[in-house]
Formats: C-alpha cells, sequence, structure tokens
C-alpha cells in the first residue's frame, strides 16, 4: 500500500513539474516576443555634430512625431560621414545622414545603402582657407602647396573645382589626409599644410577663432553641396512610410530652424559645448530644407562621382542612380 501510494505522489509530482515547466517556458517565450516587439520599435539614427540631425535630436520633434505610433527613437553621434555609413553597413543604424562625397566612396565599394532625401544646398558650409600671415591671397599661389582635406569628403570637392577654376589640377598640389576635422585644424595652425578645405561647424570654427582668408568665399563652383539621408536597404523596403515620416519631420525641423537661427544656435551650442559664435556663423549662412530625390539632385551627384574617377579617389566609374530612387 505504500509502494502504491508512494508511485501515485510520484506521479502527481512528475505531472505538477511538467505543468510548472510548461508555464515558465509560455512566459520566457512571451518575454522574448515582447523583447523582440519593443526592438523593432526602436528606430536607431545617427547624426554628426551641428547638422540638421543634430538640431532634430535637440528639438524633440521626431520623439513628438512617432510617440504616438509606438517608437523610440535611439540617436547615436559619428564623427564623421564616413564613420556614419559604416554604422549603417553594420546595422548599428537604421537611418542616418552623411556628405555627397562619403556616399561617392560607399557605392564605390559595393556598401548596401539607399539615398532616401537631401538637404538644401549649402555651398557656403565649406571652404578652402590659408593662414593670413602665409602671404597667399589667390588660388593659384596653392601650386606645388600642401593641402589638408578628409579624403574624398565635400570640401575635397571643393578644393579640385577651386583649383581647376585657377588652371589648376589635383595633381599640382600634394594633398594631406588627417584622420579627421580635429587633426586637420591642428595641421594647419602649426603650418604642416599651407592651407585647409574644411566643412562646418569646423570650418566656422576655423573662420572664426583663427585669422585667415577664405580664397573660395564668394565664388561660385556650380556645387550645391548637399547632405544627403540614408537608410539600410531593409528599413527603406520593410517601412517606406515610416522613411516618409521622418523626412517630412526633418523638414518640419528645417523651417523651424529657418524662422528661429539665434535659438537654434544657442540649442546646438549647448548640446555640442561648441562656442556659439561658431555654431551661429555656421547656422545665419545656410538655409534648412529637407526634400527627395530628384533629377537634379542626381546629377549633381552624378557630376561629383565622375571627377573623383577621373582624379583617381575612386577605382572604376560609377552609376550612382542605382541607389537614388526618386519618389
Amino acid at each position: 500500500m505504500i509502494k502504491k501510494n508512494k508511485l501515485i505522489f510520484m506521479m502527481i509530482l512528475s505531472i505538477s513539474m511538467i505543468f510548472l515547466a510548461a508555464c515558465g517556458g509560455s512566459s520566457n517565450s512571451e518575454e522574448a516576443s515582447t523583447n523582440n516587439k519593443a526592438d523593432k520599435n526602436v528606430i536607431k539614427i545617427g547624426y554628426q555634430k551641428g547638422n540638421t540631425l543634430n538640431i532634430l535630436k535637440e528639438n524633440k520633434l521626431l520623439e513628438e512625431a512617432l510617440e504616438s505610433e509606438g517608437y523610440k527613437i535611439e540617436w547615436k553621434m559619428f564623427v564623421h560621414g564616413g564613420a556614419l555609413l559604416e554604422g549603417l553597413y553594420s546595422g548599428a543604424i537604421d537611418f542616418g545622414h552623411a556628405a555627397d562625397g562619403s556616399a561617392i566612396f560607399a557605392q564605390a565599394s559595393g556598401k548596401p545603402l539607399v539615398y532616401v532625401g537631401a538637404d538644401a544646398p549649402n555651398p557656403e558650409g565649406v571652404g578652402l582657407m590659408v593662414l593670413k600671415e602665409s602671404g597667399i591671397t589667390s588660388i593659384a599661389e596653392l601650386k606645388s602647396k600642401k593641402i589638408g582635406v578628409l579624403k574624398g569628403g565635400n570640401h575635397h570637392y571643393l578644393a579640385i573645382l577651386a583649383l581647376e577654376s585657377a588652371g589648376l589640377t589635383a595633381d599640382d598640389v600634394q594633398w594631406v589626409y588627417p584622420e579627421d576635422a580635429a587633426q586637420g585644424r591642428a595641421i594647419f595652425e602649426t603650418k604642416q599644410v599651407d592651407a585647409l578645405a574644411s566643412y562646418d561647424p569646423f570650418f566656422a570654427s576655423v573662420e572664426t577663432e583663427l585669422d585667415v582668408l577664405t580664397l573660395t568665399e564668394g565664388e561660385n563652383y556650380n556645387y550645391p553641396n548637399r547632405t544627403f539621408y540614408f537608410a539600410t536597404p531593409d528599413f527603406y523596403e520593410n517601412h517606406p512610410d515610416l522613411v516618409k515620416e521622418i523626412l517630412a519631420t526633418i523638414d518640419e525641423s528645417d523651417k523651424w530652424a529657418n524662422e528661429n537661427k539665434g535659438e537654434v544656435a544657442k540649442l546646438i551650442s549647448q548640446a555640442l559645448g561648441i562656442d556659439e559664435a561658431v555654431i551661429t556663423k555656421q547656422v545665419e549662412r545656410r538655409t534648412f530644407g529637407a526634400s527627395g530625390i530628384t533629377q537634379e539632385i542626381i546629377d549633381a551627384q552624378q557630376r561629383q562621382a565622375d571627377k573623383y574617377f577621373e582624379v583617381d579617389l575612386i577605382p572604376a566609374k560609377l552609376d550612382v542612380s542605382k541607389d537614388m530612387p526618386m519618389k
């Protein structure tokens, strides 16, 4: 009888353990499902110092626009466009912005990306400078001189165009390639290069804090200098409406920025710890605005890609339009 009762007890215990295990499995499954859903509702956005997405991050308009739809925004800062696009390929971000030159390098190396939008032209946001004490007063005088640029950046392209406008070629100067804009300023300030090409806010910083002559100021090189918005192919294909909404919110933020430039300068200055006079100079000389991709935008990007091939910055001719869908 004792053996029979023991057997019944063991059967009941086994059934109970199976039931509890099943309940535990269900709980873990539900938790995993919840976590996966949460991950899908997080949009990872890459930005750079002082640019339009930096403004969007600070004014919180995107969070306000997407909160009711259950999305959360995760912001990640990158030191330059090349690094940001690496973040895009690796899946660290879903969406971000970078300059035209960075995108051309990415396309030339076969990296997966989609151009989903573009900023308004910002030709005054890049420039080629010399120290006034150098005695150089014209582009033509840069022949055989050293010019510091981030290789393939928008300011590199501007410098090439400026040289050609003065009857020189890219081979008539010595290019020095720092790792980032801060190092570029350092080698310029210590006279390791004769001239520096740069981009805002770093360009504005050098103009504001050093005694320089901007050789390209007021000149028209038929170069719009656009920052582009990019998404991973998966994010673009699986969330087309969300991409449109993000771009629309960027444009809304840009319109706010155009009407509140003083506030923008203060906001970005505080966020980055950069002197407000520097950010004010950057903000005052540009018009903000975001749009979709047009044929005019594709044509300008193609001219730049063709020039990069011509001067051996990229190894083969490139059709930029393959990653630039017009909507």
